[in-house]
């Protein structure tokens, strides 16, 4: 592909429909490559059927569900629920990506890819928490049905660079989600499914890595400034769902996702590679974003640094305390 050369015309040119078309060839190409390395698998081979058994309601000889019934450690039944709830969701994310991207030409046929591969983590997440008796079956639906009634917005639907931006962060941050649950599960047949998930979820954040790159290429002030825009007020999809903020709190805690992970292990990797603290050539606003940025990553290091502080004093008065 021939980019544009991002100094013709002003930035005002660049719709998002510009963007779209501009694009294309780059999301093709992106395309070919996912499927080439993309492997199928699936979904009920990572679940433990035979440990499975009916739960009361339609069946006469079911058996109520108990905590004490799942290996899953506390936080990670906690994570789970926040990671499979997140998932639970995705009729709102296909619906919010197709209509910013298209359903038609390559970035289409990349929408329903991407959907049809992100169903898969939904289903084989649920079918093992009810097969394993991880969570309470009937509270797990309450959540769900409560989280999709209240249906989904992204804070990025206003703008295709913005929403490119967000899901390069949010797919990598959904995948050191997944792995780290996997870790701190306690279950080997847990972590090997999310670390099935996880490997999707990372193939996801390359294609929209390379795709913000080539934005870059096209419109550096533009993508500068959705950057700034992502990162600083990042969210992750599922803030909205019963629970979240103490669920979330508790991920913290429980290392599974956090201020430290966040910067070293999100954001950190993806600015690196796109190198975008060293793009030259910028405009006033590009130049005002990139700076701004700077001070931000600064500021969440510090922050991040005071959580690990906590953390650690945390750690010593549980081992102090024999537990």
């Amino acid at each position: 592909m021939t980019i544009t050369s991002p100094h013709l015309g002003s930035t005002d040119d660049w719709t998002d429909a510009r963007l779209l078309f501009a694009l294309e060839e780059v999301v093709e190409k992106e395309l070919n490559r996912h499927l080439k390395v993309a492997k199928d698998w699936m979904p009920h081979e990572y679940v433990p059927f035979s440990d499975a058994r009916n739960f009361p309601g339609y069946f006469e000889d079911g058996e109520a569900w108990q905590p004490e019934q799942s290996k899953v450690t506390d936080i990670g039944k906690i994570a789970l629920v926040v990671n499979l709830l997140t998932e639970d969701n995705l009729p709102s994310y296909h619906h919010e990506i197709a209509s910013l991207f298209g359903r038609d030409g390559a970035w289409g046929t990349w929408v329903h890819r991407w959907t049809a591969e992100e169903g898969r983590h939904g289903i084989v997440m649920r079918d093992y928490l009810l097969a394993s008796r991880a969570v309470d079956p009937d509270k797990l639906e309450q959540f769900r049905m409560a989280h999709m009634a209240e249906g989904f917005e992204s804070d990025n639907r206003h703008s295709m660079l913005h929403s490119v931006a967000y899901v390069a962060f949010q797919e990598l941050a959904t995948r050191v989600s997944h792995r780290n649950t996997g870790h701190q599960s306690g279950d080997p047949v847990c972590d090997r499914m999310l670390a099935r998930i996880a490997t999707d979820e990372n193939l996801h954040m390359v294609f929209y890595r390379n795709l913000l790159g080539a934005a870059f290429e096209l419109a550096p002030d533009l993508t500068m400034q959705s950057v700034r825009d992502v990162v600083v007020n990042f969210r992750m999809p599922g803030h909205g769902m019963p629970g979240f903020e103490r669920a979330a709190a508790q991920m913290a805690i429980g290392e599974i996702y956090n201020m430290r992970i966040h910067h070293d292990d999100v954001i950190q990797p993806v600015l690196r590679y796109l190198k975008v603290m060293e793009i030259g050539g910028l405009g006033p606003e590009g130049l005002k974003a990139q700076e701004e940025l700077g001070l931000y990553m600064n500021g969440l290091d510090s922050e991040a640094s005071k959580f690990d502080e906590k953390l650690a004093a945390r750690k010593a008065r549980m081992a102090a305390r024999g537990k």
